[in-house]
């Protein structure tokens, strides 16, 4: 196994945690991935078997896992719901304390750069639910002081879902036929483009502190990275 860097990631069943796990073991500057989450996943491709390791954590529980959040330099958090799936405090329950709690554990446990996965708009003082929950979210881990924490506000995430969201199918219809033909960075993020840009933000140099990455900047530094691997 090649020398490189551990990564963990909370919510790598969720759509762009899957697509960004598929990165991560693509990538051999990564010699192990742990996945932290509640239920485990019976991968059959070998890759995905030799170089993952899966630990199981009850979220509501989470201050009784320090020891899951352990061995990792890198932290990638992809959780995240809706209030239609999930309801308002449901929503707040999981896009706020469970990704606290996560963070504030991997601070604990030696993590030196945490990825957070926000939303375009996040606005900790926004009248609107969604992003004022991701603001506060933002906010809470800005202070809790990591080497490096980036922080990715994508657009609407263009993907074709599992789960049954026909409102939102409907709106990436109207999207992808529209703006997405004139102009594809004002709206949307491609879930590949942006799972690329996570990837390998970690290899960037000369970083530190808190840096935010709108949906231009996620955009370049996937091209970029596309560029450096043809």
């Amino acid at each position: 196994m090649s020398n490189g860097h551990i990564a963990l990631v909370t919510g790598y069943t969720g759509e762009t945690g899957k697509v960004l796990l598929d990165e991560l073991i693509k990538c051999n500057q990564y010699k192990k991935i742990i996945l932290v989450g509640r239920r485990h996943i019976d991968y059959s491709q070998d890759e995905y078997r030799e170089k993952t390791e899966q630990r199981q954590i009850d979220f509501d529980k989470i201050d009784d896992y320090l020891d899951a959040f352990r061995g990792a330099d890198v932290h990638f958090c992809c959780l995240g719901t809706t209030r239609g799936k999930s309801g308002a405090e449901g929503f707040r329950r999981v896009d706020f304390d469970y990704i606290v709690g996560a963070a504030r554990l991997a601070k604990e446990a030696g993590c030196k750069h945490f990825h957070l996965l926000s939303s375009q708009g996040a606005d900790a003082h926004s009248l609107f639910l969604y992003t004022k929950v991701k603001g506060q979210t933002e906010t809470a881990l800005t202070q809790m002081s990591f080497d490096r924490l980036s922080i990715y506000r994508p657009a609407m995430i263009m993907v074709a879902r599992e789960e049954r969201r026909p409102l939102e199918r409907f709106a990436q219809t109207i999207v992808r036929n529209t703006v997405q033909r004139v102009a594809p960075e004002l709206m949307t993020t491609p879930i590949d483009v942006l799972a690329r840009a996570m990837c390998f933000n970690t290899f960037t140099k000369n970083r530190s502190g808190v840096e935010i990455l709108n949906n231009h900047t996620i955009f370049r530094l996937s091209e970029q990275i596309s560029s450096e691997t043809v």
